[in-house]
């Protein structure tokens, strides 16, 4: 009987897992696609909260603000999707991005939280390729 229900307990997560992981992919494809943050905008709550890695926070607003920003010095940008995890709630994704012409490369790990369908907290580790071996021996730099 435990078996049972720990099965169908895995199969929920699973399924919640997988439904999440769709809405983040729609949600990324319909920025890109539309190179418009209002593409993006109903997929987040109300009260989504980016995580900065300085511990400060952006509200959904501003967050919007931020990405529409980085759009026009980041047109035409590559984006390489390596890996798109779920589990629960949460969904991880790992890409690297390019800007156009051979410019600069960024590693990037987006972690998102979601809740009743929607994008509700996001954080982000951006690393630029170059700088990658010295990050490496992080505890060195001062």
């Amino acid at each position: 009987m435990t078996t049972q229900n720990v099965t169908h307990d895995n199969k929920s997560r699973d399924n919640k897992s997988h439904d999440n992981k769709s809405i983040v992919q729609q949600a990324l494809t319909a920025l890109v696609a539309t190179g418009d943050v209002d593409a993006l905008a109903p997929l987040l709550s109300d009260d989504f909260l980016h995580h900065r890695p300085d511990a400060t926070s952006q509200t959904k607003l501003e967050w919007l603000a931020a990405v529409s920003a980085a759009l026009v010095p980041t047109a035409g940008m590559q984006v390489e999707i390596q890996h798109v995890l779920a589990d629960g709630d949460h969904v991880v994704m790992h890409s690297r991005r390019r800007l156009p012409g051979g410019g600069p490369e960024i590693t990037v790990v987006d972690v998102w939280r979601l809740d009743d369908g929607l994008i509700a907290e996001a954080w982000e580790i951006i690393e630029p390729a170059s700088q990658a071996a010295a990050n490496l021996t992080w505890w060195e730099i001062r």
